[in-house]
Order: C-alpha cells, then sequence, then structure tokens
C-alpha cells in the first residue's frame, strides 16, 4: 500500500512538473512580446500618453510658443533667467522683454504725436524700456541685501548646531527651517542638493552662483578650507559670522560719512534735466531751438556726456570696496 502511494505522488509530481515546464517558455515569450509591444508601441493611446511622465525640466522662455522657440535660442536668455530668479520674480525672460520693448516703443509714440519733441520721445523711450529691467535689479538687490543682513544669523544657528553634536548637513537643515527669507530657501535648495548626492564644494558652488556675496564667499571658504585642513567647523564659523558683521557695521558707516555726496551727485545728475523739462513745459519755443539748429544740438549731445561722466566720477568717489 505505501509503495502505491509513493507511486501516485511520483506520478502526479512528475505530471505536473512536466506541464509547467511546458507552459513556462510560452508564459515568458508572451510577456516578452507584450513587453516589447508596449515599448516598441508608435501609437500610444491619449491615456498612456497622459500617463507618461516627463522627468525633463521643461522651463519655458514665454508662453508665446513662437516667441518661446526663438528666445531659447539667445544666450542673453539665460542670463535674464538668473537675474529673476535672483530678483525673486515669476516672471519669464520673455515677459521681461516684451515689457522693455513696449516700454521702448509705446511711450515715446504718445509723446512724438502729442508734443512733436523728438528728445521728449527719446527721452521717454529710455524711461520707459529702463523701468522694467530697473525693477527687477532693485528687487535683486534688495533680496541681497536681506540676504546678508541674515546671514550673521544663519551662521549663528549653524554654530549652535554643531556645538550641539549634530553634522554640518544637519546644520544646513536647521537654518533651511529656522531662518528668515531668503536666507531660508537658499539654504533649503542647498540642503537638498546634499541630500540628493553632489558634493559639498558643489552645493556651495550653486549656492554662490545663486547668490554671488562677497560674505558668503567668506562662509563657503572657510567651510571648505575646514573640510580639507580639519579643525574645529563650529569655531571657524563664529569667527566668519563675527567678521561679517564688522564688515557690515563698516559698511553701514562708510554709507552713513557719504551720504551728503551721494544725494550731491544725484542732485547735480537730474537737475539739469528735471529743469529743461520743466522749462519745456513753460515755454516750448525758447527750448526747441535746442534741437532745431545745428549747435544746439551739439550742446545737448556734449552737455549729455558731461553729466554722464560727471555722475560716474561723483559714484566713483563715493563709492569704497571693503
Amino acid at each position: 500500500m505505501g509503495i502505491i502511494a509513493v507511486v501516485v505522488f511520483l506520478g502526479i509530481f512528475a505530471v505536473i512538473a512536466l506541464s509547467l515546464v511546458a507552459t513556462a517558455p510560452a508564459n515568458n515569450s508572451k510577456q516578452a512580446l507584450a513587453a516589447l509591444d508596449a515599448v516598441l508601441k508608435t501609437e500610444p493611446d491619449h491615456l498612456s500618453r497622459q500617463q507618461t511622465l516627463n522627468l525633463r525640466k521643461d522651463e519655458q522662455v514665454s508662453s508665446i510658443p513662437w516667441l518661446n522657440k526663438r528666445l531659447q535660442q539667445l544666450d542673453l536668455v539665460a542670463w535674464l533667467h538668473k537675474l529673476l530668479s535672483q530678483a525673486a520674480l515669476n516672471w519669464s525672460p520673455g515677459r521681461l522683454l516684451t515689457m522693455t520693448a513696449v516700454g521702448l516703443v509705446l511711450p515715446p509714440y504718445v509723446l512724438y504725436l502729442s508734443f512733436h519733441s523728438l528728445p521728449l520721445a527719446l527721452a521717454a523711450g529710455v524711461v520707459g524700456g529702463g523701468l522694467p529691467v530697473g525693477l527687477v535689479a532693485f528687487k535683486r538687490s534688495r533680496r541681497f541685501a536681506a540676504f546678508e543682513k541674515g546671514l550673521p544669523e544663519a551662521l549663528d544657528l549653524m554654530v549652535s548646531g554643531l556645538r550641539a553634536g549634530h553634522s554640518l548637513l544637519a546644520a544646513i537643515a536647521l537654518v533651511s527651517k529656522e531662518c528668515q527669507e531668503p536666507v531660508r530657501s537658499e539654504f533649503k535648495i542647498c540642503f537638498e542638493e546634499q541630500n540628493y548626492g553632489l558634493e559639498l564644494k558643489t552645493a556651495l558652488d550653486n549656492l554662490l552662483g545663486r547668490v554671488p556675496l562677497q560674505d558668503l564667499k567668506v562662509a563657503a571658504a572657510a567651510i571648505l578650507i575646514q573640510k580639507e585642513s580639519g579643525g574645529n567647523l563650529a569655531e571657524v564659523l563664529d569667527k566668519t559670522a563675527q567678521v561679517i558683521r564688522d564688515r557690515f557695521r563698516l559698511r553701514q558707516q562708510i554709507k552713513t560719512h557719504t551720504a551728503q555726496g551721494r544725494i550731491t551727485g544725484w542732485t547735480l545728475t537730474l537737475l539739469p534735466v528735471v529743469l529743461g523739462c520743466a522749462i519745456y513745459v513753460v515755454n516750448p519755443a525758447m527750448v526747441s531751438i535746442l534741437w532745431h539748429r545745428k549747435i544746439g544740438i551739439e550742446m545737448l549731445w556734449g552737455a549729455s556726456g558731461l553729466i554722464v561722466i560727471g555722475g560716474f566720477v561723483i559714484n566713483k568717489i563715493v563709492s569704497i570696496d571693503i
């Protein structure tokens, strides 16, 4: 009886094993063919097209398709993109260029139709075209000033984290959570880049590319030198924060002492322009002689050149690098 049970078990096992061996290549071939069909499918349906993930970073230069295609071929766009990101403005380079073009064309056209004055139209074009770029530059400088003001506090927070036993990566993560903007967002990007596998030097270089400030360069150099040579990083960052505070205090003192010179420069630069516009509004016939005669045009060009040169000279005198 036991022999019969063993024979029946072996027979059933052999039948099942042979059936599995016989059907396995067919199943594998079916799966392989199905995978190849899915990969080589030339006309995916709408649902699969929606489910396809695009892992590339698609940065639109402009919302207008033909303008976006043209602007992506220019090297200027990368610089404008960087400038807008540093100013924390949610604009595209195409929008900035469009606003600049409109400012260059529309105000001069309206003023020329109203007053028939070519110099006034040209001045309006320069002002209107420079306003968008000036706004971006103002936003950028104000954001950099806020970053520079909050950098010593961020370094102090990193020093506290390091002295508490945290690693440098954890200290940077602490800054990305606790500090104020724009320090928090910039250090958060630096932390995420390191967290995703970039080296410390590369992440700091990217941070300096986004925020090219001298004080941040000093702090980054201190961190990299400590990494190469060793030492107490908390002490190094503490001294670096003190140096940045001293530089900031000295810069504020210099601004106070040179305030009169800067106001004088702006007054001497803008006074002829404002006075000329005011006289033109009161008596257009008297001022229009300047651009209706050859000697008047030469005087205007000479006066404009002297005003620009004087403004640059005064700015060079009152600008002191620390």
